[in-house]
This record gives C-alpha cells, structure tokens and sequence, in this order.
C-alpha cells in the first residue's frame, strides 16, 4: 500500500502544470544539499582535528558532548522555518477499505526522508565510532549513535506534531519559536549553560551507556503523540468543521479603520489561512533573535551602529520584506476577481500600508528587549522603524508592481522559489543602501547619533508623506494592473 501511495504522488508531480519550474527548483536543491551533505561529512571525520585547533588545550570528548544539545537546540529553531510537512490527499482514500493506520503509517515514513534527519548521521557518527567507541568501548559508542540517532527522530516529530497544531493555533508555532529564544538567552546572558548541561547529560552516558535510552523513549512518545494526533484528525468532517471555524474569525481592532481596515481583515485571514503566507509573517519572530549575531559589546560601546544597522533594519523590517516582496502576487489566484469588484484602489493600497505598519510596529516592540543591552540599541531600532514604516513599505510596493508572476500560496515557504525573480533581488538593493548612504557621511565624520537622527528624520518625513506616496502608487498600479493579471494567469 505504501508503494502505491508513492506512485500515486509520482504521477501528481509529473502530471501537474508547473514541473518544469519543479524539477529546476528540485535540481538547484539538490546541489545545495549535495554542499551541506559533503561538509558535514567534512565535520564529522575531521572532528577531532577541528576541536584540537580551535580549543587548544581541552579535552575532545568534553568540547564535542558540549555541542551535542547546542546543535539540536539549532535544529529545532531551522526545522520550525523550513521542515515541511509531509503531504497526501487523504480525502479519496478516506472512504475506501484503506486503514487510517496505513495513511498515517506513510505519512510518518515520508517524514523521515528529510534533509534535517541526514545531516546529524554524517555529523556525528563517524566522531562516535572513531574516538567514543575506542576511548570507551563499543557499547558506549553504540549507545552515542543511539542517542543521537533518538534526538534527531524526536526533533522530527515534535516539530511536525507542533506544525501540525498551529494550522488551528499559533500559539503551538510560538512555542516552538519562545522555547528556542528563552534557551538562546539564557546561554547568552550565562543565566544557564547549554554547553555544560549537555556536557553533563552525556558524560552519564558515558558512564551507564543504557541511560542513552531514555532518548529513545522521549523519541518513541512523541511518534505515539504525533499518530495519535494525525488518526483522530482524518475525517473529511472533522476538515470541514475547522475549515468553517476560520471563517468566522473576525478582527474588531481593524473596525476603526473603516472600509481599509475591512479589506487589511480580509487580507489578515488570507495570511493565517495559508502556509506560504503564513511563515513569511512567522519568520519575523524568528528572526528576533539576529541582533544576538550582530549586536556585540564592543560595538555598541564605540556607538558603531553602521555595522549593526543591517540588522536593526533586517529585524524591524523582515515583515515588508518576506511578505511584502510578494505583494499582489498573494492574491494572484482571485487577482481578476479583484479588479472586476467594485474595491476603491486607494483603499486597497492603504491596507497594504496598514498591514505593514501594525506588524511593524508589533516587531519593533517585541524587539525592545535589546534595550537591557543597552539603551543605544532602542534608538537604532527606532530611527530603522522610522525608516521602514515611511519610505521602506513605499519601496516594496512600488516593486511589487512590477511583479507578475503567480504564487501558490498552499505550499510552504521552505525551498520554496515560486514567484521569485528579478524584482525580489533587485527590492532589497534600495532597501538597504539607501539608510547606509544617509548614515555614511555622518559616520566618516564621528558623528553616530547625527546619523540615527538623520535616517530617523528621513523616515518620519516620507511618512507624513503617505498620502501622495499612495496617490503615486495607485496611479502605478492602475496603469499596471492589466499587466499583473496577465502574468498570474500563466
């Protein structure tokens, strides 16, 4: 039966409209994994050679089981934005003599067939079977791939199971993402040490190997959970009853904003209804983490904040641009539809702009946190809001006119290249350049607060100028409409 389920998703993909641009997207992946694949082969047979050079001094064994919890604690941040789920049309077979067992089956086996699920064997194992199973003995190296081999099946289904949750609630999606953030910043601030607890962790195996185990058993319950929870949600009822539950969701605070605010509604559902849209508005919670990589002390104490605007800008501003950079092109399935309707397109660009400044706005806020870094980093991020809210959202509208190509928005954003082209590359040029250009003279002159206050005053005046940048706008669109809707058409 399994076979058969293969077969038939073999004659979907080859029988569907876009593979040609499917098999390019599946060849230009492939490379891309044939590179991770041969460094992490590289890592892991040259282990021991790359912990001797960049941690002279120290034991091996202690610096590797270190990284152990700190590689999987990464791994469950990336699956949460780039695992799909694994997917079958399972409402055709739901009323033949076909078990829910045997789906559920095939969909938990698809599962493991994963890119996330090779990388940790080439990793690991060869440091495992070269210097644990010959410093402590067979069973204890047999007991680390164990281990090993359990962490990477129970990431896999706990990420699924929680992705599987957050289509009816986002707040399992958060977890994922809050649970990675909380960790990543108590070991930043050295509150608690994920290096010494997983040191720990598996020194014990070492000691009573069998202990490993007992990552076999959280792998194992977290596959019951995950089953569990996909046998009891197969029933083409049961879709069909969460299906009118969406509908009705309504959003009162965008009532204030009239007929704009009704058509921002619209827009919000078309975004929280599906995956692709969905994860472009996610990935900016993700990516409140990046000041971590970017924000270091002695930068912020030499007021150096043209090597952090990147990331003042990047974070303040990543819902323009993964959503932004895609705009009109999420309605491209029901873009004729829109046109032929009686919607005033100056309210239809300025729920764009709307959109874009409340989850700005929610970003920026959440983003305040940096503040306990130091107070410094509250002003980058405002003169970047500033920024991004004003002439930021302009720029991506103004591309997006010039965008034609049409979006699934059914499928995930993961290695997903539908409706990428020219323009997408092209947006981010402006976006940045622009801000750095306006800090730069100030910057050559030792002057960094003059050149916050520079790219601050540039934002809020192209704000107050929303207006005719949406009169600019409207007239942009209306000569190319006829344009955009010929290209979502192919």
């Amino acid at each position: 039966m399994l076979s058969l389920f293969l077969s038939h998703q073999w004659k979907d993909f080859w029988r569907s409209r876009n593979k040609a641009g499917s098999i390019a997207a599946q060849i230009l992946l492939g490379f891309f994994m044939l590179y991770f694949l041969a460094v992490a082969i590289g890592l892991g047979f040259g282990m021991t050679y790359l912990i001797e050079e960049f941690f002279p001094g120290k034991d091996v064994i202690l610096v590797f089981n270190g990284f152990i919890l700190y590689y999987f604690l990464f791994d469950l941040g990336m699956r949460t934005q780039m695992q799909e789920l694994p997917t079958l049309s399972v409402i055709p077979y739901l009323h033949l003599n076909i078990s829910k067992k045997t789906i559920v089956n095939f969909l938990n086996i698809k599962s493991l067939f994963s890119f996330f699920n090779l990388l940790p064997l080439f990793i690991f194992i060869p440091f495992s079977i070269i210097k644990i199973g010959t410093t402590y003995g067979a069973i204890t190296g047999i007991m680390y791939i164990v281990s090993i081999l359990s962490l990477t099946v129970f990431n896999n289904y706990l990420v699924l199971y929680l992705k599987r949750k957050s289509i009816n609630n986002i707040a399992y999606f958060g977890l994922i993402i809050g649970f990675v953030a909380v960790f990543a910043g108590l070991d930043y601030y050295n509150i608690v040490s994920i290096r010494a607890a997983s040191n720990f962790i598996f020194m014990v195996v070492v000691k009573y190997p069998f202990l490993g185990l007992a990552f076999t058993l959280a792998a194992g319950a977290i596959f019951y959970v995950n089953s569990t929870y996909l046998r009891t949600n197969l029933y083409t009822e049961e879709l069909s009853t969460k299906d009118d539950k969406k509908v009705s969701t309504d959003y009162a605070f965008l009532n204030q904003f009239g007929k704009v605010g009704e058509l921002a509604a619209l827009e919000l559902k078309l975004i929280l209804r599906h995956k692709r849209s969905r994860g472009s508005i996610f990935m900016g919670f993700a990516f409140l983490a990046y000041g971590f990589i970017f924000y270091k002390a002695p930068m912020i104490a030499n007021n150096e904040f043209g090597k952090m605007l990147f990331a003042a800008l990047f974070m303040t501003g990543i819902t323009i641009i993964s959503y932004g950079q895609f705009m009109f092109a999420w309605q491209s399935t029901h873009f004729d539809g829109l046109l032929v309707n009686k919607i005033d397109f100056k309210n239809f660009i300025k729920a764009k702009f709307l959109l874009f400044t409340i989850s700005c706005t929610i970003i920026t806020v959440l983003a305040s946190f940096y503040g306990f870094m130091s107070y410094k980093l509250l002003l980058m991020h405002l003169a970047a809001y500033l920024y991004n809210i004003g002439f930021a959202t302009v720029i991506v509208l103004y591309f997006a006119t010039m965008n034609y190509k049409r979006l699934d928005i059914t499928k995930s954003a993961s290695f997903n290249w539908q409706g990428v082209g020219a323009t997408q590359w092209i947006l981010g040029l402006p976006f940045i350049l622009i801000p750095v250009f306006i800090y730069l003279p100030f910057g050559i002159l030792n002057k960094p607060y003059w050149g916050l206050a520079a790219i601050a005053i540039f934002g809020l005046i192209t704000l107050l100028m929303r207006n005719f940048w949406i009169n600019l706008l409207v007239k942009r669109f209306e000569k190319q409409r006829y344009k955009i809707a010929e290209g979502f058409r192919e």
